[in-house]
């Protein structure tokens, strides 16, 4: 079954301005988010629960240089992103 993805306005804000600062990371930005409806746990997402002050959000890999943190409710198959950008904009 595949996950929903819940886009918060936040979220959205965020996401805008970081495409509009790194244009050539639309499509790569697109097939993350596609795997991640399909299948979260995919090899190369990475994806990694965080800890310390993050802990209970993971994160996955858009490249080497970018990721995605996120809340996963694996209980009601929803995935809500809650930041994008480089590793240390999003830790």
């Amino acid at each position: 079954m595949p996950y929903a993805l819940v886009f918060t306005d936040d979220y959205t804000r965020r996401v805008v301005r970081f495409l509009k600062r790194h244009p050539a990371l639309k499509n790569q930005y697109a097939k993350t988010l596609a795997l991640l409806e399909i299948n979260p746990h995919h090899p190369s997402l990475r994806l990694h629960a965080l800890s310390g002050r993050l802990a209970g959000v993971h994160s996955v890999s858009i490249n080497l240089s970018y990721r995605i943190t996120l809340e996963l409710l694996i209980q009601d198959q929803q995935i809500i992103p809650l930041n994008v950008g480089g590793h240390d904009a999003v830790y």
